[in-house]
């Protein structure tokens, strides 16, 4: 068929790029990276502060050595992203997790961020006014990690249908579409950098990135409706796709607002996934899911009146 080409080639390509970010070497790669990336950032920022750098790289090199850990808390989200795109292939569930997990360390890295515009080194009046926003964001990270490690608990593996062809072909429609998210985040990437080093402006990296990430939930979730219509499964998905614009929300907030926004998407997910594990069809419900399995394979159906 034509199609089969096009599926092997999707396939192949999200494997090779998966196997260079997520395999061994790739991971000593990216380690290396960041790495090399902090000793060059303290050492350009500390070269700034003697005035030994050329006047335009001075212009757009920091002075606060705070600003180097900020900016490999970026790097380390910045692959924490294309990890999530990852995940998304294999585990809708899984995917969401790890966008609070995302959301977790951005708390953690507006830490720095918030005390990367103090004088060094700091003293307690001017990091006094930020006392609360700094707890906030650290004890609101803290809660989401210990929430997140109940919620895992409670992923089960399941198959989206008892055909293995509906699940081969599902699967090969979401590594598309984490591909195409990936090219997304690149380009969202090199444009918010761009006009935040050389005009100014502020980077929106990741809230440009978790609004695309919503409407990719949702085409997901449509795309799921082609393989089993189980209210179950709907309600899990678009719980998901809430907590996504939640998490949306939570980084465009205030530090505090922020803080408590991340917790409440943590539990919330929890919740549902909670709810989804203890929800027991109705035997209308059950009945109707069998006879669309047995339609699908050409089997007498079960009636669903005496």
């Amino acid at each position: 068929m034509v199609i089969n080409p096009v599926y092997r080639t999707i396939n192949k390509t999200f494997d090779k790029v998966e196997h260079a970010f997520e395999g061994a070497s790739g991971q000593r790669r990216i380690g290396t990276l960041m790495v090399l990336v902090f000793v060059f950032g303290i050492t350009g920022i500390q070269l700034n502060r003697f005035g030994l750098l050329p006047p335009q790289i001075a212009a757009i090199t920091p002075t606060n050595h705070l600003e180097a850990i900020e900016l490999v808390f970026t790097l380390l989200l910045v692959f924490e992203v294309l990890s999530l795109l990852f995940s998304l292939v294999y585990s809708v569930s899984i995917s969401v997790g790890k966008q609070v997990e995302i959301l977790s360390l951005v708390l953690l890295r507006d830490i720095f961020k918030e005390i990367s515009n103090l004088h060094e080194p700091i003293i307690w009046e001017e990091v006094s006014g930020l006392v609360l926003d700094i707890s906030a964001l650290a004890f609101g990270a803290l809660i989401i990690f210990v929430i997140l490690n109940y919620y895992y608990r409670q992923i089960h593996q399941e198959p989206l249908s008892p055909d293995d062809k509906e699940t081969a072909s599902f699967i090969i429609v979401k590594k598309l579409i984490a591909l195409l998210m990936m090219v997304g985040f690149l380009i969202i990437v090199g444009y918010n950098w761009w006009f935040s080093l050389f005009y100014g402006e502020e980077n929106q990296t990741f809230e440009s990135f978790y609004t695309l990430l919503v409407f990719s939930d949702i085409l997901i979730m449509l795309f799921s409706m082609r393989y089993g219509s189980s209210y179950r499964v709907a309600f899990r998905n678009s719980g998901f796709a809430v907590s996504t614009l939640l998490i949306r929300v939570a980084l465009i907030t205030p530090p505090l607002y922020s803080a408590m926004l991340g917790v409440g998407c943590a539990l919330l997910v929890l919740g549902i996934r909670v709810a989804y594990n203890y929800y027991m069809p109705s035997s209308y419900q059950k009945k109707r899911e069998e006879n669309r399995r047995k339609k699908a394979s050409n089997e007498p159906m079960v009636c669903f009146t005496k």
